[in-house]
């Protein structure tokens, strides 16, 4: 991985200035993109369901493409909470709302949670924001033991990777948690989009039956959900992020440094709609994921910020507390070696 020093933070806001070209949507490409990536999932969906009335399991293969579509279609209400997919905001909401009950992602709620996400990001007085829960090595060893042993189950790859997307995307999503404050809006998006659910869910069920749709709609929804949740983990949870206290945080220096560039091979590229730019996409979030290419493509200094591979990517999983000596995510091991030697001099 390329250290932060092969683009400096100072240089950051002139990059700002300098990414304002890219900021423009084209309404005919989103278009394209939207119905590219809908019109397979559906048809996908399709197939897997005319497959299981030939007792054909080998159409449930389909859920691997179909949940990569689906990611996909979440990237794309991804960009419509940043108003950046289409240059018309009702265009954005709209089809953000709509893809949000196929995401199973109230749209008003996260596009709230995620602004306070880019606002905060980095931030240790911050925390908690649309975010992977992190505490710092001295925070983890000034909590009691059975304290320890929750933060170690929840950072326990069954449970990020596996148990937790499917917990976040099924149940929580379903009622504004955290957002109590905010009014009607995070209730009326929530129950809007719950109702929107249920009544697409009926309908499809009354159409093609129960166990046919949860064979072939559960499947796809909780690999989308576990990879979902697998690159905003690697986007923030690598070794050389950016953290800092509340006086010492740059929005700037936590966009550009603590947001990594996941280097994905091109079909991977395209089913996560450019995501893996993370950096970029935090810099200037205004961006469109179909124009994010471009930038690298103008400015290939970016490409050495934060880069991290597929291989590289696996041993960010280790990566659990943040060392605020060392300014790097270690793991629970080296942060016990670190306080055990530390006890010992």
């Amino acid at each position: 991985m390329v250290q932060k020093n092969a683009v400096r933070s100072t240089e950051a806001r002139t990059l700002v200035q300098l990414l304002g070209r890219f900021r423009e949507p084209d309404n005919v490409r989103g278009s394209f993109e939207l119905a590219i990536t809908a019109i397979p999932f559906a048809a996908i969906w399709t197939l897997m369901w005319v497959s299981l009335y030939f007792d054909c399991w080998i159409g449930l293969v389909g859920a691997v493409p179909a949940a990569g579509l689906l990611v996909r279609l979440f990237m794309i209400q991804h960009d419509c909470g940043h108003g950046s997919f289409f240059s018309n905001r009702l265009a954005n909401d709209w089809i953000g709302r709509v893809i949000g009950v196929i995401t199973l992602t109230p749209y008003g709620y996260w596009r709230h949670n995620h602004a306070l996400h880019h606002a905060s990001s980095g931030n240790l007085d911050q925390r908690g924001f649309g975010d992977i829960d992190t505490l710092t090595v001295r925070e983890f060893f000034a909590r009691p033991g059975w304290r320890r042993m929750l933060y170690r189950l929840y950072r326990h790859p069954m449970v990020m990777f596996g148990i937790g997307p499917s917990y976040l995307f099924l149940l929580r999503h379903r009622l504004p948690v955290g957002m109590m404050r905010g009014g009607l809006r995070p209730w009326l998006s929530t129950m809007g989009t719950n109702a929107a659910v249920a009544i697409l869910v009926a309908g499809m069920i009354s159409l093609v039956g129960v166990r046919p749709f949860l064979l072939v709609h559960l499947p796809i929804t909780i690999l989308a959900s576990s990879i979902g949740v697998w690159l905003f983990y690697v986007q923030h949870q690598f070794e050389h992020t950016s953290w800092s206290d509340d006086e010492a945080w740059s929005f700037h220096e936590a966009a550009l440094h603590g947001s990594s560039y996941y280097h994905l091979p091109v079909v991977l590229r395209w089913f996560t709609a450019n995501i893996g730019v993370h950096h970029i996409h935090h810099l200037s979030s205004r961006i469109p994921c179909y124009r994010l290419s471009d930038v690298l493509r103008d400015h290939p200094q970016l490409a050495a910020v934060g880069r991290i591979t597929m291989f590289q990517s696996l041993w960010c999983v280790r990566l659990t507390l943040w060392d605020e000596d060392r300014r790097r995510l270690v793991s629970f091991r080296r942060a016990a070696m670190d306080v055990a030697r530390a006890a010992a001099s």
